[in-house]
């Protein structure tokens, strides 16, 4: 896959590269209450579903702006004010959901282990098993923050067990690895369109179990961010609550139809797992590590040790890389200087391997060339 546009290839973990069709898609301006408009809606949301399997327990509720304001809306709505959120942290962005249903006034217990090290469903079962007033368990599939995975499955498994309802923030996921809603059992998935399905920022999306969310009605202390009122609205009238982001939506349903084409879940963590592999030789040719353990790493973003020199500023490597067509991420750690090099979007190997030519290249113009050389 190469770009035909000379945009910065973005190795980010989103907003990301997308295709030049997908691009295209925004060029038209649509109307929001029209027919035409209500339908691609309405084909978006069947698409989702699709993608879980979800469509005989669960109902999409997409929603405006960026990935965390579906976050706050699926747990201001699905959580009683009167539940009570164990949050699932190894990153920020369990940090992030942790924060968010605190202001919210529900009560929330956490429970961090190291950015490196995975939640385990012995982790869950304790503490289920030591607190039975929790209704919730959040959990981030895919941190961002590090790329690390935690176990779905077992974790799933476990809260059903309980009893209890699970909430999975999918962002860096969604798309590229399975979840499938008759194998794993929650009652939300949240994602957003910028991120493995590949289409520009701006909305996003949770997939709800339908007889949860019927119960739901007046558990939001929120207007905009009300799933309840967004999901009923749309099943009367077809239409958004609010001003939709028109021209996100016609191109996240163009990025959809190409996620299809392409062979859907399974084609696209194919080609990301290839990107990976690649990035990781480059890496190694350049030594540089990645931070984590190969066996708990999702092909979505990579945090990469920074070199070891007095020479290695992230922002002077990041400025020499840009003039080379190619945004990197700074590192979210605070244990180690590292940076992360996405996985994702609208490119494959040959992206990735210039990518990894203009690294080299950065890094001796900075006179970091031990490594290099040797």
């Amino acid at each position: 896959m190469s770009l035909v546009s000379r945009d910065p290839v973005l190795l980010t973990p989103g907003p990301l590269t997308t295709s030049l069709q997908t691009k295209n898609a925004m060029l038209r301006d649509w109307g929001s209450w029209d027919a035409a408009f209500n339908a691609v809606t309405a084909k978006i949301r069947k698409q989702l579903l699709d993608i879980v399997n979800g469509h005989e327990t669960h109902v999409c509720v997409p929603m405006q702006g960026s990935g965390t304001f579906s976050v706050e809306a699926a747990f201001n709505t699905l959580v009683p004010r009167d539940g009570h959120v164990l949050v699932l942290i190894n990153g920020a962005y369990g940090k992030r959901m942790a924060k968010l249903v605190s202001m919210m006034g529900r009560k929330v217990t956490i429970f961090e282990t190291p950015e490196h090290v995975p939640t385990t469903s012995q982790d869950v079962e304790r503490l289920l098993s030591s607190d039975t007033t929790i209704t919730h368990v959040g959990l981030i599939h895919c941190e961002t923050s590090t790329g690390i995975l935690n176990p779905l499955q077992e974790i799933a498994d476990v809260v059903k067990l309980h009893g209890k309802s699970l909430i999975i923030d999918a962002m860096s996921s969604f798309g590229a690895l399975e979840i499938d809603a008759k194998k794993v059992a929650f009652d939300a998935v949240i994602a957003a369109s910028g991120k493995c399905i590949e289409g520009p920022p701006g909305m996003g999306f949770v997939l709800a179990r339908k007889s949860v969310l019927e119960r739901c009605e007046g558990n939001s202390l929120s207007l905009s961010l009300d799933l309840y009122d967004q999901w009923t609205y749309m099943e009367k009238t077809t239409q958004w609550r609010f001003t939709p982001p028109t021209h996100i939506v016609l191109a996240f349903q163009e990025a959809l139809n190409q996620f299809f084409a392409e062979g859907g879940q399974r084609a696209r963590l194919a080609r990301y797992t290839k990107n990976y592999e690649t990035l990781m030789a480059g890496m190694n040719e350049l030594g540089l590590k990645q931070f984590l353990d190969p066996g708990i790493q999702a092909p979505i973003i990579v945090t990469i040790h920074a070199p070891d020199s007095e020479r290695y500023s992230f922002k002077d490597f990041y400025n020499r890389v840009r003039d080379k067509g190619f945004i990197l991420y700074p590192g979210k750690l605070t244990q180690a200087e590292t940076f992360r090099v996405g996985c994702i979007g609208a490119i494959g190997v040959a992206e990735i391997r210039q990518a990894i030519n203009a690294m080299r290249d950065a890094l001796t113009e900075i006179g970091i060339n031990e490594a290099i050389a040797a």
